[in-house]
This record gives C-alpha cells, sequence and structure tokens, in this order.
C-alpha cells in the first residue's frame, strides 16, 4: 500500500470534509436513511413540523420562531448524524481514491502456442500465461510457475524493499500492478480484469462491501426496539394532557412540535448517529496499520478472540538459528572445534553457516581463510546426507544432524563419545538445535544453534494474558525444543511438530469449546487452517490459496501484526460499548429538562424537577434538542478514533467504561443543558 494511504489522515481534512459534507445530503434520502431506524424517525419528525411550521406561518400562528428554532435542530441532528458516517466513508474512500491512481493497463507478454505476443493486460483471463522480464509491470494477480527475480511491491505494500518471487513454496504469489526489478519469471494469471487483488482492495476500502457484523445487527435491534417503545410512550401523552386538563381545570395540551422534540431526545439519537461510523472507522484503522479486513465481522471477532495461534519461526523468533556456543567432547579444545567448524561452513551462505563463521571469529579471532590452493572441496548440504563440509589437506570436515554425523563416524571406523548423545539432549532441552562437527572419524563436538526469541516477545504475551487471551505456539520442532521455546517466550501452550492437519484439528477443538480462535499463515499448507479459523491473517508474500483463505491480509507480511489487530478489534467493541452506554445514560437529564416544560402547568408541582432551573418551558426543550444534535458533533472524534485501549481483563475495563461513560453520560447533559439555556435567554432567542 502507498505510505500516503497507510499514514493515518487527519481527522477533519479539509478534502475529507468537503465529501463527507456531500455525501451527509445525499443520505438524507429516505430510502438510503431506513436502514438507521433511530435517525429515520428523526428524520420524519423533521418533516413533519416542517410541515406543521409552514402552516402556522401560512396563517401567522403565535410562537412561530419557537416551532422555527426546533425545526432547524432537528434537521442538523439529522445532518450530523449523517455526517459521522459520511466522515468515516470518506476517509475510506480518499484511501481508494490513491490506491486507483496505482493501477494502470500496462502491455502484457502472454505465452501461447511457444510465441509471445504482447497484449493490454485487461485481456488477460484467468489461466493466461505470460512472461515478465526485468523493467515490467506485473499485468495481473498469479503465481510464479518458472523463474527467480526481485520484485518492488512498494505499490501495495508502501515499502521500498525488494523482495524475492520464485516458483514454489510460499513466496510464488504475485500482485498485478508490481515491478520486476531483475531477472525474469514466467507467471500464471490466476483473477479475471476486475477480480485482481487490488480491486478487491479498492472496493474493501471505499466500504462497498461492508455489511454488519452480527453485535452491530443485535445493537441496532435493541435501538429500534427502543425507539419503537418511546414511540409508543410520546404517542399517549396528548391524550393524557387533555385528561389530565380535564380534570385540573388548567394547562394546555403540548403541541405536536413539543412532542416530536421530547421523543428525539428520548431515543438513542447519540449511538444511532454514530454506530456506524464506529464500524467503519475500524476498518479504517486496520488499514492504517497495512492490515486489509476483508469484511466488519473480522475486525470484531478479532476483539473477541480467546486464542491466538502464533508461529514459532518469523512470529515468536527472529526466524534464523543463531551459533551461541562450541561445545567440545572430551579431549577436544574449544578453538579446535571452532577451527573446524568454521572451515565447514565457509562456503555455508545459509544463516546458521554464516553465524558459525561469525562466533568462530569473535571469541577466537578466526577469520576466513584462503583455502582454494589446498584443493579444498565443499561438500553441500542436502537432504539425503543432512550434513555439509569441506574437504582440504587430507582432512574430511562435516557438520549436520547428530545421527548422520555419528553414521558419518562410524563408518570411518570411529567411536562415538558416551557423552555425544548427552550434550545432544542437552541442546535439544534448553531449545537449541544440536549441531555435530567431525573430523573424518573422530567426533569433535557440537555447534548450539539458537531460536532467538524477539525483544519484547513476553511482555507482549504478558499485555495478551491481560486480555484473556491464550497464546498458542505452533512449529515442527521436536517437543523438548518447542517446550524451551514456549516458555522462554511465555506462551501458554504449544503444538510441536504440527502438520497442517494438525493446525486444523486444534483450531476445531478450540471452537468446539465455544472459543474464537486467531492464527497467522502464509503458505499453501497453511489455507485450510487460515479458513477454519474466526480471524486468518495472511501473509501477503505468501501464496495466493492463504490469501483467498484468510479473511485479513498483511501487506506487510510481519506474523506479529496480528497482535495489533486483536487490539485494534477489542478497540473496536470498546468504543461501541461505551457510547452505547453514553448515549442511554445521557438521556436521563433530558427527562428533567422537557417533562416539567410540558406539564408544569397543568402539574405544579412537577415544577421540583426542574433541578436545572431553566428559564422557560420553551427554553427547556429548545436546551435539550440543541444539546442532544451537539453531542453527536462532540463525539465523532472518539468514534472515529476510538476509545483509548490499554491491556486488561474484562472486568476492569467494563468497571472503567461504567464509570467514565456511564456516569458521564448521567453528568454532562447537566451543565450542558443548563449553559444553552442560559445562552438562549442571553441572545433572546426565547
Amino acid at each position: 500500500m502507498p505510505k500516503k494511504m497507510a499514514r493515518s489522515r487527519p481527522l477533519f481534512d479539509r478534502q475529507i470534509l468537503g465529501r463527507a459534507l456531500t455525501d451527509a445530503l445525499r443520505k438524507l434520502n429516505p430510502l438510503s436513511l431506513f436502514r438507521n431506524p433511530v435517525i429515520f424517525v428523526v428524520e420524519i419528525g423533521a418533516v413533519l413540523t416542517t410541515l406543521l411550521l409552514a402552516r402556522d406561518l401560512a396563517i401567522s400562528a403565535p410562537g412561530a420562531g419557537f416551532a422555527l428554532q426546533i425545526n432547524l435542530w432537528l434537521w442538523f441532528t439529522v445532518l450530523f448524524a449523517n455526517s459521522a458516517e459520511a466522515l468515516a466513508e470518506a476517509r475510506g474512500k480518499a484511501q481508494a481514491d490513491s490506491l486507483r491512481k496505482t493501477r494502470t493497463d500496462s502491455i502484457a507478454k502472454r505465452l501461447a502456442g511457444g510465441r509471445v505476443e504482447r497484449v493490454p493486460s485487461s485481456q488477460l483471463r484467468a489461466g493466461d500465461l505470460v512472461l515478465v522480464e526485468a523493467g515490467d509491470l506485473i499485468p495481473g494477480d498469479g503465481e510464479v510457475v518458472d523463474g527467480i527475480a526481485t520484485v518492488d511491491e512498494s505499490v501495495i505494500t508502501g515499502e521500498s524493499a525488494p523482495v524475492i518471487r520464485e516458483s514454489g513454496g510460499d513466496r510464488s504469489a504475485v500482485t498485478g500492478g508490481t515491478k520486476v526489478l531483475s531477472d525474469w519469471i514466467r507467471v500464471r494469471i490466476v483473477s479475471n480484469p476486475g477480480e485482481t487483488f487490488l480491486d478487491r482492495m479498492i472496493a474493501l476500502v471505499e466500504g462497498a462491501r461492508r455489511q454488519k457484523t452480527p453485535n452491530e445487527i443485535a445493537l441496532n435491534i435493541l435501538i429500534a426496539g427502543l425507539t419503537a417503545i418511546f414511540l409508543l410512550a410520546v404517542a399517549t401523552l396528548a391524550p393524557f394532557a387533555e385528561y389530565s386538563i380535564a380534570a385540573a381545570g388548567a394547562g394546555s395540551v403540548p403541541s405536536t412540535t413539543v412532542l416530536v422534540a421530547l421523543l428525539v431526545c428520548l431515543i438513542p439519537t447519540t449511538i444511532g448517529g454514530l454506530l456506524s461510523a464506529i464500524g467503519i472507522a475500524g476498518m479504517d484503522r486496520v488499514m492504517q496499520h497495512n492490515v486489509l479486513a476483508m469484511s466488519g465481522k473480522a475486525v470484531e471477532a478479532a476483539g473477541d478472540v480467546n486464542s491466538l495461534l502464533l508461529d514459532k519461526t518469523g512470529t515468536i523468533t527472529m526466524g534464523d538459528r543463531q551459533a551461541v556456543e562450541f561445545l567440545p567432547v572430551a579431549g577436544v579444545s574449544e578453538r579446535d572445534l571452532a577451527d573446524a567448524a568454521q572451515l565447514s561452513s565457509l562456503a555455508d551462505e545459509t544463516p546458521e553457516g554464516r553465524s558459525v563463521v561469525v562466533l568462530a571469529k569473535q571469541k577466537y579471532n578466526l577469520r576466513g581463510r584462503e583455502v582454494g590452493e589446498h584443493n579444498a572441496v565443499f561438500i553441500p548440504f542436502s537432504a539425503y546426507s543432512r550434513m555439509s563440509g569441506v574437504d582440504l589437506d587430507g582432512r574430511r570436515l562435516r557438520k549436520g544432524a547428530s545421527d548422520a554425523i555419528g553414521a558419518f563416524v562410524r563408518e570411518r571406523g570411529g567411536r562415538i563419545p558416551q557423552e555425544f548423545a548427552e550434550i545432544s539432549e542437552r541442546i535439544s532441552r534448553g531449545g537449541g538445535t544440536p549441531l555435530a562437527v567431525a573430523d573424518g572419524g573422530k567426533v569433535l563436538g557440537f555447534i548450539h544453534l539458537k531460536d532467538i526469541v524477539k525483544g519484547g516477545m513476553p511482555q507482549r504475551i504478558g499485555h495478551l494474558r491481560k486480555m484473556g487471551i491464550r497464546t498458542v505456539m505452533i512449529t515442527g520442532d521436536n517437543p523438548l525444543t518447542a517446550a524451551a521455546i514456549a516458555i522462554e517466550a511465555g506462551v501458554d501452550d504449544f503444538l510441536a511438530q504440527a502438520t497442517p492437519r494438525d493446525k486444523l484439528d486444534y483450531i476445531r477443538r478450540e471452537q468446539a469449546e465455544g472459543r474464537l480462535v486467531a492464527m497467522t499463515g502464509d503458505g499453501t499448507n497453511d489455507a485450510p487452517a487460515l479458513a477454519q479459523a474466526d480471524v486468518g491473517l495472511a501473509m501477503n508474500t505468501g501464496t495466493m490459496a492463504a490469501k483467498e483463505a484468510g479473511n485479513m491480509v498483511d501487506l506487510d507480511s510481519n506474523p506479529t501484526k496480528l497482535i495489533e489487530v486483536v487490539a485494534i478489534g477489542k478497540q473496536l467493541l470498546i468504543t461501541r460499548g461505551a457510547l452505547t452506554t453514553f448515549s442511554i445514560a445521557n438521556d436521563v437529564a433530558k427527562y428533567f429538562a422537557i417533562i416539567p416544560a410540558m406539564f408544569m402547568t397543568a402539574y405544579p408541582v412537577l415544577g421540583k424537577l426542574n433541578v436545572m432551573g431553566l428559564a422557560t418551558p420553551q427554553s427547556a426543550v429548545l436546551s435539550a434538542v440543541i444539546f442532544n444534535a451537539l453531542i453527536i458533533v462532540a463525539l465523532v472524534p472518539l468514534a472515529l478514533r476510538g476509545v483509548r485501549y490499554r491491556p486488561s481483563a474484562a472486568a476492569p475495563l467494563l468497571r472503567r467504561n461504567l464509570l467514565v461513560y456511564g456516569l458521564g453520560g448521567l453528568v454532562v447533559p447537566f451543565p450542558g443543558i443548563w449553559a444553552i439555556d442560559r445562552l438562549l435567554v442571553l441572545m433572546g432567542l426565547v
């Protein structure tokens, strides 16, 4: 993703505000607003008061100025509520625009019948085979079937460092619009025009396919139910007032405009206006972390996750094992072992091999030597022999797996030292990998290769534990090694020697016990588990099968990103809960403002409920309506940014939110309505 897209935009960017205002006006269409029952009721009330106002103006009825002010603020309430959702959507559309600019119709070199034909990339279809050479744009999403090349994916990820793409393995997927920098690859196209990964990103970012989540649907039903209850209650007030006036012999029936104002103040307009914005903003925050969420449901599910499955290599550990010590057998000095280990690793270009050379240099100042003049023959590593090394000056130096080196020594008539198995087991029990070293028929000792746990990982696991999330490490290592790494990283459980079937079965067991599971993956063998998990975060560098199976794609291909995604999901749920609590609680002050104003003439005793000392019945009603509209505007930044989240268990979070947003919702409206009332009186508007 381009960096300008990944970076968080200002909440009130001028371009975004302009687009949001236009969209908010479009959303006044009743057919569009019908999806939000609370604000739809407010709009119906605004239309009704507009008609009544027109009638009053036509007959010069008294009180038209008061009715006009009520009517204007009802329309402002609808507009402010629409603006919250439109502002959230406009941020997504601005991101989509920056993506759309990266899409080009390049010329593709399609391979057909043994020849190369140049065609526009828009004419390619799934199954076509194309040749992409240095300097060419990759014309569509596909899988590398032949060749190897470095690819610039900054158009998608925002990262300038090129990546390697090659056939086979988990790094064969390529994305249309990225550029080959060196060498060449043959790519099999896997998507038709309009169905590419970039097209899906644009559609998802724009929110075109955003569906309401189950919790959001349930909350919509709740606030719609509350709206219906208050609608019925307010509808009975007019006949009740007539009866009361007849019995008391004094008072007046509240006007329809005042009844509409009461209804709008009592129904949960605050959360009704902000609910959609909260969900859209949650997806936007995920996108700011360079993660593409396929739906709002995926983000919300991340907030409800109970179990988190993390790959050991590359997620919990650095990914490349490092040599940390030399352990010689009896009768061999550590320096001699280091010397032999370094010689056998000079041609080993793997990170492990290079770390052996570096360790020998650091501990014994043994530097790489020129071995060409010694007629050295380097033995590359093979899966069959499970060894590598060098033959020079009559020596046959080898390093490799313990059993492979043992067999090598015995074949040459050598003896296996008594402590050989004990050292190997000790290294494995400590979470390392034993790499035996031999010189012909003589065992020299072991190189201790260790997976380095990423800095801060135990603390991050601890934060997840505070959230009530159980962490499970997935690894192909043997149980002894896996247990040691699990203890060092602080995870709650581990799955050793894990196969794709093991991962899938583990997720199903967790789900059968009522837990929600999240996991990361990048390979085709991860696809079944990613599809089964409630939150499946696929790596952008992974295979197309993995990306299709997951419901999120990390464009940075950082497996630890799942931890941030879980935090964002929890923040979304907390924000929705906090603002719902505030919305319902802040209605209490409006009871004390409007109900005394409506019935005080018939029941003077209700004047005691005017605890805010509001000036007149008209100012009380108008103050409550104005506050009801302005509080939506005040809470829009909080809905878009989200309530601040700190890792914690559910109970403390609930207590904190009830205290801050429940008590705050009760208290804040009293001084707010009082201040508006005083301002209206000072301005002579009532």
